[in-house]
């Protein structure tokens, strides 16, 4: 595939490695729309190096010569996001001691690239969507509406459509960040690139530290190459500027290279082209089939106990082997009246049992089995951190 000259030089002058055509065509993109003022929504996995782009589209816009400003919406508290964005008039809140300008008031003619933007909360979505439509704002303690003329873009990590639909972020909104999709591979996207970005990093360590760089070699490459990467470029930056720092032979073979991955790499013999959508959807699907068998065993169980009940107390046909005298005396269960355990038989409420309550006790165990720690608890249970906190406050398990 023939790269585009200017797609070309952009990678040499922002250190972008790889040859990817999902890569090359993302930058392509990012520098046909750079010369507009239509918002853009960058979307890609944490660590795949979603900021360089609004850096150089801001670089290749008109607006070059004005202000560029990078937020990081998911590190700003809720409280003071506001402040923050639109700016605030004096006393407007406990600590407001003088007026303040606001991210886009300061980037008047610029551009602001909103990182992490669905992690704004709704209000603060409103008063986005405002600037979007209208170019105006309002600071906080204000009445006052200002203009302000500022390029947006947007990154994150979410999937908004998702979002969207469990009423997290506005769909107005959304389409209006979303003028213009740019997806950013993950590095597993991109097993070719990972060797050369190993080298990288490498090489720049070395040039640091005064040291000479480290080398994979045949097997440890093939270990890159089919790790998964969940921490894309970021994880692997840190993992080969350990092993430089830390191993004294420059010969990085497969098995030291396995000491400074997680415990889940050996998953990286697998194939690793697979949507994190469909594993969870196969996970869900396996434990709707699991949650199905108790259930299914529960009723079993519970239809046996009322038989026992009913052959205990006389009200059931005993079957017999089908002969002759079987037809001719047919046989009919009498009060049993034993020292047997089954007259202690009571009359059995039928119990149910639903998916909350297994996923309930399944919880609960985990967090048993590892002493109250939800990470470990999380990963037994393959689902994520997030996930475990939310589901912990909604069965009272804290």
């Amino acid at each position: 595939m023939m790269i585009k000259s200017d797609v070309q030089q952009i990678k040499q002058r922002y250190g972008i490695i790889g040859n990817n055509p999902a890569l090359n065509r993302a930058i392509d993109v990012a520098l046909q729309v750079a010369p507009t003022d239509l918002s853009i929504l960058i979307t890609g996995e944490s660590g795949v190096g979603k900021e360089t782009f609004p850096q150089f589209i801001h670089q290749n816009s008109p607006r070059k010569h004005g202000k560029y400003i990078a937020v990081n919406c998911g590190a700003i508290p809720e409280g003071t996001i506001d402040s923050e964005l639109f700016g605030h008039e004096k006393g407007s809140f406990t600590g407001a001691l003088t007026d303040r300008k606001g991210y886009f008031e300061e980037a008047d003619g610029g551009t602001i690239f909103l990182d992490e933007v669905g992690e704004l909360p709704i209000p603060t979505q409103a008063r986005l969507l405002r600037v979007l439509e209208t170019g105006e704002f309002i600071k906080v303690g204000s009445s006052k509406a200002l203009k302000t003329n500022v390029r947006i873009v947007a990154a994150t990590n979410v999937n908004l459509t998702v979002a969207v639909t469990e009423g997290k972020f506005r769909e107005d909104l959304y389409y209006r960040l979303n003028m213009v999709p740019i997806q950013v591979p993950s590095l597993r996207e991109r097993p070719d690139d990972i060797v050369l970005l190993f080298r990288k990093f490498a090489s720049d360590c070395a040039d640091k530290y005064h040291m000479p760089p480290i080398r994979p070699d045949n097997e440890a490459k093939g270990l890159l190459e089919t790790y998964r990467w969940p921490g894309n470029v970021r994880e692997l930056k840190n993992i080969t500027e350990r092993i430089s720092i830390i191993e004294e032979s420059r010969e990085i073979t497969a098995d030291t290279l396995r000491h400074y991955l997680p415990q889940h790499a050996q998953m990286g013999k697998y194939p690793v082209l697979v949507n994190r959508d469909n594993e969870q959807k196969i996970f869900n699907s396996e434990r709707e089939i699991l949650y199905q068998v108790l259930f299914d065993m529960r009723n079993d169980v519970n239809e046996l106990k009322k038989l026992v009940h009913e052959i205990t107390n006389g009200n059931v046909q005993v079957p017999v082997a089908d002969d002759a005298y079987s037809h001719a005396h047919p046989i009919h269960a009498s009060p049993i009246h034993t020292s047997s355990p089954i007259q202690e038989v009571e009359p059995m409420e039928e119990e149910t049992l639903s998916l909350e309550d297994v996923e309930k006790e399944m919880i609960r165990k985990a967090l048993e089995k590892h002493n109250g720690k939800r990470k470990n608890a999380a990963s037994d249970l393959k689902i994520s951190e997030r996930t475990l906190y939310r589901k912990i406050k909604e069965y009272n398990l804290e």
